[in-house]
């Protein structure tokens, strides 16, 4: 009877053991989930882009995902990063972090490294400034830092250029950067892009031609500026290329405005023309000693391929179609020029 009873007992027993294991794994199988599998991430929106800044540690980026409403348990993300040593592995960058996800999946993202990169975009650029202003406006180097490399002498050089052709080692078109880039690893990338832009058929054309690559950006540079016409650009390049053969100055007018550094002004008057400055094609022959603006492959390629004529003049045309009025004397210009200037009065056109 006594043994009956104390089998009896000890199924109690081991049925309340197993419930209690049962129970505990259960609960424990709970906080796994809660805290490695459990949506931990709520946007609102499908994604967002998440910034960990260069030299960020764990608790800045802790931080920022709970300012920014990204976590909102902040325990189990603690618990989680610190098992999975994410608290000594922060890596900068920008990241996609989509909603619902979980502590697991997040901080497997974050330690990674994987990034969501970014496309730089810049094009109708005038100054390295402007330039460096739009750049850093896309990754985390900062515009200052960019115009620094850009204004110094030795880095330049190792790029075969001067702090005044600094801007043509980029060439207009939208690149992948990740958005930690420094702006030495901005510089190094636009080099390798530059130098794969520049390819021997481009540089056997500039060769051809009697020009180095440098100066044909020049060049494009107050193509660019003088019209956004296509199909005439070749022809005014063909102007400036007999203009330099026959050792007659460019007289460009956005050289003298590019000078001055009003690039609202509309009409080229005389005492713009007075300034003093290497960039004034009207006092100092041959082409300025930098681009007036970053000009883009194409029209590269019209300065390469530039149209053999005898033009050495040209204004636009007084219809305000865009468009020039190509001569190969001065008295033919002049008759074209007083067209246009009687056209810029009666529209009251006068700076």
């Amino acid at each position: 009877m006594v043994k009956r009873k104390n089998k009896a007992l000890f199924k109690k027993i081991l049925a309340f053991a197993g419930a209690l294991f049962l129970i505990g794994a259960l609960v424990a199988g709970y906080l796994a989930y809660v805290t490695i599998l459990k949506p931990n991430v709520d946007i609102g929106p499908e994604y967002t882009h998440f910034f960990i800044p260069t030299g960020s540690t764990f608790e800045d980026v802790k931080e920022a995902l709970l300012a920014e409403g990204i976590v909102e348990n902040e325990k189990t993300f603690q618990w989680l990063a610190e098992k999975k040593r994410y608290t000594n592995r922060v890596l900068p960058g920008r990241y996609r972090i989509y909603d619902d996800m979980g502590n697991n999946e997040l901080i497997n993202l974050l330690r990674s490294g994987v990034q969501d990169p970014v496309n730089v975009t810049f094009n109708n650029i005038r100054t390295k400034e402007q330039l460096a202003g739009v750049v850093a406006g896309y990754i985390e180097a900062d515009s200052l830092s960019i115009i620094n490399l850009l204004g110094d002498a030795e880095t330049m050089q190792e790029y075969g250029l001067t702090t005044e052709t600094a801007v043509l080692l980029f060439i207009p078109n939208t690149y992948e950067f990740f958005w930690n880039t420094s702006a030495q690893q901005l510089l190094n990338r636009m080099n390798r892009e530059h130098n794969a832009f520049w390819t021997r058929r481009r540089l056997q054309q500039a060769e051809k031609i009697g020009m180095t690559p440098i100066e044909v950006a020049i060049m494009a540079s107050i193509v660019r500026q003088e019209t956004s016409k296509r199909d005439e650009m070749a022809t005014i390049a063909g102007v400036y290329v007999n203009r330099i053969k026959r050792n007659i100055p460019l007289q460009a007018d956005p050289t003298v405005v590019f000078a001055v550094g009003d690039f609202t002004i509309n009409r080229v008057l005389n005492r713009h023309l007075a300034i003093d400055s290497p960039y004034n094609t009207y006092k100092y022959p041959g082409l300025p000693p930098g681009p007036i603006s970053l000009p883009e492959p194409y029209i590269i390629d019209a300065v390469l391929n530039y149209e053999d004529h005898e033009y050495v003049f040209f204004c636009a045309r007084d219809d305000f179609s865009g468009y020039h009025a190509f001569a190969k004397t001065y008295s033919e210009h002049l008759q074209n020029a007083r067209r246009y200037q009687r056209a810029l009065n009666e529209r009251r056109i006068m700076q």
